[in-house]
C-alpha cells in the first residue's frame, strides 16, 4: 500500500523508498529524560539514518520560560531550520531512538509553526536498525 507523506505516520518501507527524493529531508530528533542514561546527540553521532540532521530540542526551545521545552518563538525556530537545512518545500520526516517519545513534540512544533507537510517515522530509529536498514 503505498503511503503520502500527508499522512501523520510513514513507514520504514516508505522511508527506504523514498529516502533518496530530493524533496525529503529525514530529522532525527531524539531527546531522553535525564534518569535515562542516554546521550542524544552522541547516539545521532555514533549512528543515525543517512542524511539525517539532528534537532536538538533543548536548543529549539524558548528561554523565556522557566518551564522546559516551550514553544520557541517563530523567528528563532525558522533560523534554526535554516541552518539544519529544512524550510518550504521539504518533505520532514521525524524519528526518534525511542520509537515514538520526542519525535510526537517535534513534529507538533513543525505543524504549530506552519510546517503541514511533516510525518513521523513509525517505529522510529530502533525499527529501522532492527529491519537492517542503511545507517550512517
Amino acid at each position: 500500500m503505498a503511503q503520502d507523506i500527508s499522512n501523520t505516520l510513514v513507514s520504514t518501507e516508505w522511508l527506504a523508498q523514498n529516502l533518496n527524493a530530493p524533496d525529503v529531508r529525514v530529522v532525527d530528533c531524539s531527546w531522553y529524560l535525564p534518569d535515562a542514561g542516554r546521550d542524544a546527540k552522541a547516539e545521532y553521532k555514533a549512528s543515525h539514518i543517512p542524511g539525517a540532521v539532528f534537532f536538538d530540542l533543548d536548543d529549539i526551545s524558548s528561554t523565556d520560560s522557566p518551564l522546559p521545552h516551550m514553544l520557541p518563538p517563530q523567528e528563532k525556530f525558522a533560523s534554526r531550520m535554516r541552518k539544519l537545512g529544512l524550510g518550504d518545500g521539504n518533505r520532514i520526516v521525524v524519528y526518534d531512538g525511542a520509537g515514538l517519545f520526542s519525535a510526537a513534540r517535534v513534529w507538533w512544533m513543525f505543524r504549530v509553526m506552519g510546517h503541514e507537510d511533516v510525518a513521523v517515522l513509525d517505529g522510529g530509529f530502533a525499527k529501522w536498525q532492527a529491519e537492517g536498514r542503511p545507517v550512517e
